[in-house]
């Protein structure tokens, strides 16, 4: 995700939100209170809130509804936001920094966003607090046709390698992979092709593409063949995505964000366990869900994403802050922050515990 049109194919089409229901926003379905939950699911959290009063909560995500999220229609369809006293509207957006503008304008509570436009905003003065890490493993790559040994990060010299944007997670993601060889961006050349743009690719316009690994699964999908991949993680595991508030929401609405990451991560659990279902509940809420098995392989990796040792240890949505200092360590490296950044601060695992 990024400060302006990012990572993963955005949705064109317009998608209306209205009475904060993301069930109305999102095509057509049933009231959650008029459909069954279904039976237990492992690992979600045995403790419900009784809230006496449902209380509004308005989540800026980086994109349109999407397939991936497929969580987030889980816990509004069985009602599980709602048993938490929560009522959610969806804030559709158009990238990482568009969800990080909606909080800080006061038009959203929670951003859901990438962190590269987070660090940005710290930079220049914003106080902001992430609050969950929703996928700890970095989903960046640069992908090249197999035979053209582009294998590691020092094979880049001298390439010239596309990028979505100068605004998007490929570019920072990019720049942190050179670094790890030693490279600077003035020892290749940068081409901006546009979002899960491959066609320069397989025109040998670029010799490498960066990309993600759902853009990287949508191009074999459609043709793409055998390829190399360099993936970020191996280099540097930046989390991709976050819940962002600012410090004035994390100062008094802590109850009302425990109370939502709670069925959140009911939904994630959900969604790790029963991948099919998701995919075809998905098909009920977004226009670029309607091929089931499709759905199923971004869930997939999604999921995988969900997942790390640290999550595994601690629980879904852990932070592990010396990897954060890394990436705080990365960034001003690179010139993309002027200021030095405590991580301790600004990162916060306290509700972690209680979900």
């Amino acid at each position: 995700m990024t400060s302006g049109i990012d990572r993963r194919t955005l949705l064109r089409g317009l998608v209306g939100v209205v009475g904060g229901s993301l069930l109305a926003a999102c095509g057509p379905s049933e009231r959650a209170d008029s459909i069954e939950e279904p039976g237990a699911t492992a690992g979600a959290s045995g403790s419900q809130a009784s809230p006496s009063a449902h209380e509004d909560l308005r989540v800026a995500f980086w994109s349109q509804p999407l397939a991936e999220q497929a969580n987030v229609y889980a816990a509004q369809e069985y009602g599980w936001f709602r048993d938490e006293g929560v009522e959610l509207e969806f804030v559709p957006g158009a990238g990482g920094g568009d969800a990080i503008r909606q909080i800080i304008a006061g038009n959203a509570d929670l951003a859901f966003a990438n962190l590269e436009p987070m660090f940005f905003a710290l930079d220049q003065g914003v106080k902001l607090r992430a609050v969950y890490n929703i996928y700890p493993e970095n989903v960046f790559n640069v992908i090249s046709i197999h035979g053209h040994e582009m294998t590691r990060p020092e094979n880049l010299r001298g390439k010239k390698v596309g990028i979505y944007s100068l605004a998007s997670g490929t570019y920072h993601n990019l720049l942190v992979i050179l670094r790890a060889a030693g490279l600077k961006e003035t020892d290749l050349e940068i081409v901006a092709t546009g979002i899960n743009n491959f066609g320069p690719l397989l025109a040998s316009q670029v010799d490498a593409q960066a990309a993600t690994d759902t853009g990287l699964f949508l191009a074999q999908h459609q043709g793409l063949g055998d390829v190399d991949v360099i993936w970020a993680r191996d280099y540097l595991n930046t989390p991709t995505d976050a819940f962002i508030v600012t410090e004035k929401t994390y100062q008094t609405r802590k109850e009302v964000i425990r109370r939502f990451l709670r069925a959140y991560k009911r939904g994630s659990q959900w969604m790790l366990e029963h991948p099919g279902e998701a995919a075809a509940l998905a098909q009920k809420y977004v226009t670029d869900g309607q091929d089931v098995s499709r759905n199923l392989e971004v869930i997939k990796l999604r999921n995988a994403s969900t997942l790390n040792a640290d999550t595994r240890e601690h629980g879904l949505g852990w932070f592990n802050l010396d990897v954060l200092r890394q990436v705080e360590q990365a960034l001003f490296d690179l010139g993309l922050i002027k200021n030095r950044i405590t991580v301790d601060s600004v990162f916060t695992n306290e509700f972690i515990q209680d979900l």
